[in-house]
């Protein structure tokens, strides 16, 4: 399978380059040229998770023999760092509605998910090419992103990681996750300003064809752990239909009936993978978008006007804290009939104007699979504390937006179809949020998060993650503090590049 750039300037290539690359040079975001393929379910129904990662991947890696590509995922899923032996379990709220945990892997969060997989997917491409130049991962990051391709990719032969988070936008527990990394390759920075500051000042440096030159003269290459990614965005694919085919093996669903999923998302490449998943022939009815009060992504999916030009919002689901939604355009690219030119517009007006509006044709397809609303963070904190009352149930707060959002949709729509709710945190990352909404105020006040962690655990009767345990006392290793222009020497400074 050959991938082509939502822009058009770029001749069609192999996955191994399109993964190598990471982001097109035209600026855009590699897709598969061809149809996607389908998938049936039948034969997947009695794999685990490992088998069935294997099977729906496959052809979108066609240069990989089946033995590389048992191999990977073998790495990235069988070798211990995943702490529920079923990877991504569902849990039963009621007859309806299901949490599909994605926070089991090494930093709690569901980007593990995919950066397990992707630096075992990247030194393959790299042996399959030839590519001899060190690989630069560049990683902007609103929170989980950044601490999962450090541990993914940490003394990672090959490979050198730099992350940048908004100095402001994390918690205190995901910047104690990423200041503390450990790892001869990875390097850590604070950027002035929020999410978008980071990730447009990433995207600059890709762009910088004079800063590349320089730096594969010294033998180095960008690539991105973002989901800007094919390669991040497509493991992703793989827990819609395994939650899907667990819901078939149990006998809550027949075959061929439809199921929702709401997934809370800021940078649209947790959503997009669904989408995905539903044109390969998962049985989606509605794939519900949750977004919190930065809610731009709302906005967009009930008018079809994409305007970031609003007020930005620092909120208690911090890793939702995003205005531009990189992972849009690809769905534009293919709501267009896959127009690049369409897409080019739309684009150049985001990044002149702010804003611009799509077409109806594109606006009703988007209707036909979509829907959105978005979720504030006194709802956000209650809906935490209701769940666990009715259910005895922690939410983070980011999947704490996506029940919120689903009962909007509920009262909106009356739909009961059978929905799983994408969980992409452990509640203890949050602890300081979590516990407002659960435990009496008197035994919050005046705690850090850090405190309030064993508080949680005691309250609740749920452990808390091995990962998160010690985190407070682990020795800082990463202090750099730059504004969005100082990003490129930041990248210079640590490749000890001149």
């Amino acid at each position: 399978m050959l991938y082509c750039s939502t822009r058009g300037e770029e001749q069609p290539r192999p996955a191994t380059r399109a993964v190598l690359q990471g982001l097109a040079q035209d600026g855009g975001l590699f897709v598969p040229a061809a149809p996607l393929p389908r998938v049936a379910l039948e034969p997947l129904l009695p794999l685990d998770y490992l088998q069935r990662a294997a099977a729906i991947i496959r052809p979108f890696l066609e240069e990989f023999s089946e033995a590389e590509m048992e191999s990977m995922v073998r790495k990235a899923y069988g070798g211990g760092a995943f702490r529920h032996p079923s990877i991504a379990p569902l849990h039963r709220l009621d007859d309806r509605l299901y949490l599909l945990e994605l926070w089991h892997g090494p930093t709690c969060a569901f980007k593990d998910m995919a950066l397990q997989f992707l630096p075992h997917l990247l030194n393959a491409a790299a042996a399959k090419t030839g590519e001899r130049a060190t690989a630069v991962i560049l990683t902007a990051t609103s929170g989980d992103t950044g601490k999962a391709a450090l541990e993914g990719f940490r003394d990672v032969p090959g490979t050198r990681v730099i992350v940048f988070y908004p100095e402001e936008g994390v918690s205190a527990i995901q910047r104690q996750q990423m200041v503390t990394q450990e790892g001869g390759n990875v390097h850590v920075a604070a950027v002035r300003g929020n999410f978008d500051d980071a990730q447009a000042g990433v995207k600059a440096i890709f762009a910088d064809g004079a800063l590349a030159d320089k730096l594969a003269c010294r033998g180095f290459k960008f690539t991105s752990a973002n989901s800007i990614n094919w390669g991040r965005l497509l493991p992703q694919v793989i827990y819609y239909f395994s939650a899907y085919l667990d819901l078939l093996a149990s006998g809550t669903i027949k075959a061929g009936e439809k199921i929702n999923f709401v997934v809370p998302t800021g940078n649209f490449g947790n959503i997009l993978a669904g989408y995905y998943a539903a044109r390969m022939g998962l049985p989606v009815g509605k794939l519900i978008c949750a977004a919190n009060q930065n809610n731009v992504l709302a906005e967009f999916f009930q008018t079809g006007l994409y305007n970031r030009n609003r007020p930005f919002y620092r909120t208690i689901s911090p890793s939702m804290d995003i205005l531009v939604s990189s992972n849009l355009e690809r769905l534009l690219f293919e709501l267009s009939g896959r127009d690049p030119a369409q897409v080019k517009e739309w684009m150049r007006l985001l990044k002149e104007k702010g804003a611009y509006q799509v077409h109806p044709a594109v606006f009703r397809a988007m209707a036909a699979i979509f829907w959105s609303d978005w979720a504030g963070d006194d709802e956000t904190i209650a809906v935490i504390g209701r769940t666990y009352r009715e259910y005895g149930y922690l939410l983070d707060p980011h999947t704490a937006v996506g029940k919120a959002v689903y009962d909007k949709y509920r009262a909106a729509t009356g739909d009961d179809s059978r929905t799983v709710i994408l969980s992409t945190a452990s509640p203890f990352k949050f602890a300081d949020s979590v516990a407002r909404a659960v435990l009496p105020p008197a035994q919050c006040a005046g705690r850090s998060p850090f405190e309030l962690l064993p508080l949680l655990a005691e309250a609740t009767g749920a452990p808390i993650p091995t990962p998160l345990q010690k985190l407070e006392q682990l020795p800082v290793r990463h202090r750099t503090l730059a504004r969005k222009e100082e990003m490129p020497k930041v990248v210079l400074d640590f490749l000890g590049v001149n």
